[in-house]
């Protein structure tokens, strides 16, 4: 029997979504340089939020792109054992040379999907720097990854999973802790 434990409802997930877009362009001084990168799924969704709320912000449209990494997991043999791994795409129609790339994704855990974004943004060129937001940093780091921008910390133990759903693939806005 699991037990549910809901953290943020959708006007919440709307303020964090709102005090990142503008801490992006905060720290990044603008938008020129900067390029929004949404890990699949979730991740890509939150980016394109924040990019709607950038160009509220700055008057014009952001850079975007997105990608699966599923294919540079370092765990990708144990997690798809006896499976064949399907190669997916990365959809970054601008050039990431010398520019700012923020990751944005949904929830941190170990940080081993950061490592693997970073890779596959890494084998497109060489940005000026690379940066991370998150919706919720929940601890557990098996790497030596923080994130620069944080919708929410929410410390939790190795049996709990947060589950974060959003209107573009579950109907509604809202993150969940549940436990066993």
């Amino acid at each position: 029997m699991t037990e549910k434990v809901n953290i943020l409802d959708e006007q919440a997930i709307g303020r964090a979504v709102t005090r990142i877009a503008y801490e992006i362009v905060e720290r990044n001084k603008g938008i020129d340089e900067v390029i929004l990168v949404g890990i699949k799924t979730r991740g890509a969704y939150l980016a394109n939020r924040l990019a709607e709320k950038i160009e509220q912000i700055e008057g014009k449209k952001i850079r975007t792109g997105e990608l699966d990494i599923t294919l540079y997991r370092d765990d990708l043999l144990t997690k798809y054992e006896n499976k064949e791994p399907k190669v997916h795409q990365v959809d970054i129609a601008h050039d990431v040379i010398e520019r700012k790339v923020v990751l944005v994704d949904d929830v941190l855990y170990t940080g081993r999907t950061v490592r693997a974004a970073m890779d596959a943004v890494m084998d497109l060129g060489r940005p000026a720097q690379m940066q991370l937001a998150v919706l919720v940093d929940r601890g557990h780091r098996e790497l030596p990854i923080r994130p620069d921008f944080v919708g929410k910390n929410i410390p939790t133990s190795s049996e709990e999973k947060v589950v974060v759903s959003l209107n573009e693939t579950d109907g509604k806005d809202s993150v969940s802790i549940h436990k066993k």
